[in-house]
């Protein structure tokens, strides 16, 4: 084995870990590939024999790298995930993948990803690498070029952002899926009363078409979401549901003659939905590693 061979097999044991730092700080898994891209790339041309710890210097690594992707974001005022939604994964509720497993630990759910971008970047930075993967403030610190107790202020900042803006996951998935079917139930039959029932009076719908539609649409209130019954019911009615696991929380896939046509992913708490994100963007669909729907 070359010492080439030998680092590669190094960097693919950590993999795992360095894409969920990445897809957390960036919510694209095409980013985070390139993030991750770059961080082997920043290995190969390092003298990997001055490493002492390779996971820690191949975190901190990707997190630098994603700082600049998010600063090369705004400072082009590109489209934002305030205006997108982050990409999801996807996964069959009966199959379980470990590096899926790895990437979402933690439910890091579509809602969530959407306030993290509300952040500026160090502070995204810091919240993901010490509250997400408790990486400490020393280390943190050199890649925000700050101090450690400026980096620490970061993330206090950045937690209480987060904290109420997105809603805590009920922790059971059975109880999630029975929230998910009583909403197609409700599409189904075109039962507002019952739909009405099951959602939350602050629930937030944000459903992203794509450039077509005008980007992400967001509706807010329980009224307000009830009030696109119609639209769920053609959904509900017209289009093949398959149950599956959207960012680790109870979701669903739509599809017309098996060609997938929305994305749907609920944030059920307290027993109500509390978030709906619907990607129905048919560019960012196609390019989506869809499993298989049927065993």
């Amino acid at each position: 084995m070359t010492p080439h061979d030998f680092l590669a097999g190094q960097f693919q044991e950590h993999r795992p870990h360095l894409k969920a730092v990445a897809y957390r700080m960036l919510g694209s898994l095409s980013e985070a590939e390139d993030a991750l891209q770059e961080a082997w790339l920043r290995l190969a041309r390092s003298d990997s024999g001055d490493i002492d710890n390779l996971g820690g210097w191949l975190t901190t690594v990707v997190g630098r790298v994603c700082l600049d992707m998010l600063r090369a974001r705004k400072s082009r005022r590109e489209e934002s995930l305030e205006d997108r939604l982050p990409d999801p994964v996807i996964s069959r509720p009966d199959a379980a993948d470990p590096e899926q497993e790895v990437l979402l630990a933690d439910s890091v759910g579509l809602a969530l990803l959407v306030v993290l971008e509300s952040l500026t970047p160090a502070e995204r930075l810091a919240f993901v690498l010490h509250d997400m993967f408790g990486l400490p403030f020393d280390q943190i610190a050199p890649i925000v070029d700050r101090t450690p107790v400026a980096a620490r202020k970061l993330a206090s900042r950045a937690r209480q952002r987060v904290r109420g803006a997105a809603p805590n996951p009920d922790p059971d998935r059975a109880d999630q899926r029975r929230v998910v079917d009583a909403f197609l139930a409700a599409a189904r039959g075109g039962d507002f009363a019952a739909l009405m029932s099951i959602l939350d009076p602050d629930v937030v719908l944000r459903a992203d078409g794509g450039m077509l539609t005008g980007g992400m649409k967001t509706i807010r209130g329980a009224v307000a979401v009830a009030g696109q019954l119609a639209i769920f019911q053609r959904m509900a009615t017209s289009a093949a549901t398959h149950p599956v696991l959207v960012n680790g929380l109870a979701g669903l896939v739509n599809t017309i003659d098996d060609q997938l046509i929305s994305v749907m992913s609920f944030t059920i708490s307290d027993g109500k939905i509390a978030t709906i994100d619907i990607l129905s963007d048919p560019d960012r669909l196609a390019q989506l590693n869809l499993i298989r729907l049927e065993p």
